[in-house]
Formats: structure tokens, C-alpha cells, sequence
């Protein structure tokens, strides 16, 4: 499949002349869904949520769907009638001719004074390629193509390397990156690829690669 990397943590998937994408939230393009066949969406905070860019897109596209948890399905399933599916940890279907497995349930802590919201990753294709959100989650078979939360106000890099090492993937691909700045990513591309025990790549927004 064709992997084309959009600004922060979304990502466009192309097979077979369909597209499926995953999290185009307020942080990415606004274009980012549009044209999807398919869109996937692991929580409801703005930088993987845009309701409105949601809506521009399944409006363009009367054919598109989209698959997501609760919370976000009921602030948008009224609209789109038949369109929008809830999914869950251990959910399996297909979208977009891709094979999608939910993994996971609860986003990781930001403070324990802040509630814990849900969170799904999405596995693609037995194991292609896997998204986890903002979470990190490590499902429960071998992944080829991590998308790799890089940074977030609820990690340090500590975590990232132990989370490449216990999913162990061929190669991770940094997304979650809109407030990782150009000084900075030196600092993690070197902890990480000396650490984490996987080729560690990352594309610029709107770069794209075979996986």
C-alpha cells in the first residue's frame, strides 16, 4: 500500500485505486480527508477530530464512511445516516478494501488530575501497518509499519523507545508530530534509532512510501 503522511498524526492510505484515512484532525490539512473512500478516527480531541473537515469530506463523497468510537460517532452519525459505524476494542471489518482490527481503549494519561478519555488503534491489513492513536498500545500480533506517536504532552521519549521495543515492528514512522520542532528532532531521531530496535523513519507532510 501507499503510505502519504499528512501534518501531525494523519496518514492517507491508497490500495487498489481506494483511500482510506486515519485521524485527519484540526492540526493536519484541511484537505486532509478529502477524496477518502474511507476514514478512520481514534479519539475526539481536535488534533485527530475536525468535525467540520468531517463533514466537508462526507459531503464531497456520498459514498465515503467513516469508523470511530462513541464519543466522536454521536456527534456526527445524525448527519450522515447509514455512514458512520461505532467500533470497539477486538471490532473487525472492512473499509475501503482494507482489513481493519480495533486494538485498545483508553488514551493515555496526560495527568492524573485529567480524565481518561477512550482511544482505539486501528491494525491494518493483518499487521501492514497499525495506528494507535494517543496511546500506546501494542497489539496482539506482528506489526510491519508503526505509526509512531513521537511526541505528545503525555509522553517522554523514555516511552517511545520502550513502546518501538515492545511492538517490535520492521520500521516506525513518526506521526503525532506537529509540536516536534526541526531543532529538536535530531535529539529523538537519535534516541530512538539507536534505541528503539527499528528502522525509525519520518516523511515531511504530503511525502509518501511503499510499506
Amino acid at each position: 500500500m501507499k503510505l502519504t503522511k499528512m501534518s501531525h498524526a494523519c496518514v492517507r492510505l491508497e490500495k487498489e485505486g481506494r483511500t482510506l484515512v486515519i485521524d485527519p484532525g484540526g492540526l493536519s490539512e484541511e484537505d486532509a480527508a478529502v477524496g477518502a473512500d474511507a476514514i478512520l478516527i481514534t479519539h475526539e480531541h481536535f488534533d485527530h477530530f475536525h468535525e467540520g473537515r468531517l463533514r466537508a469530506a462526507l459531503e464531497a463523497e456520498p459514498a465515503a464512511e467513516i469508523w470511530t468510537l462513541r464519543s466522536v460517532a454521536e456527534q456526527i452519525s445524525a448527519a450522515f445516516p447509514g455512514r458512520v459505524h461505532t467500533v470497539g476494542h477486538g471490532d473487525t471489518f472492512t473499509a475501503a478494501g482494507f482489513d481493519v482490527q480495533v486494538h485498545g481503549e483508553l488514551h493515555a494519561v496526560i495527568h492524573p488530575d485529567i480524565p481518561r478519555i477512550t482511544n482505539v488503534g486501528y491494525l491494518v491489513d493483518g499487521g501492514r501497518l497499525f495506528h494507535p492513536g494517543d496511546a500506546f498500545t501494542v497489539p496482539d500480533q506482528p506489526v510491519e509499519t508503526l505509526m509512531l506517536p513521537v511526541m505528545a504532552p503525555w509522553s517522554k521519549v523514555a516511552e517511545v523507545i520502550d513502546y518501538v521495543r515492545e511492538v517490535r515492528p520492521q520500521r516506525a514512522y513518526d506521526v503525532h508530530d506537529a509540536l516536534l520542532t526541526d531543532l529538536a528532532r535530531p535529539i529523538y531521531d537519535t534516541h530512538i534509532g539507536n534505541l528503539g530496535g527499528a528502522e525509525h523513519l519520518r516523511l515531511a507532510p504530503g511525502a509518501s512510501a511503499e510499506v
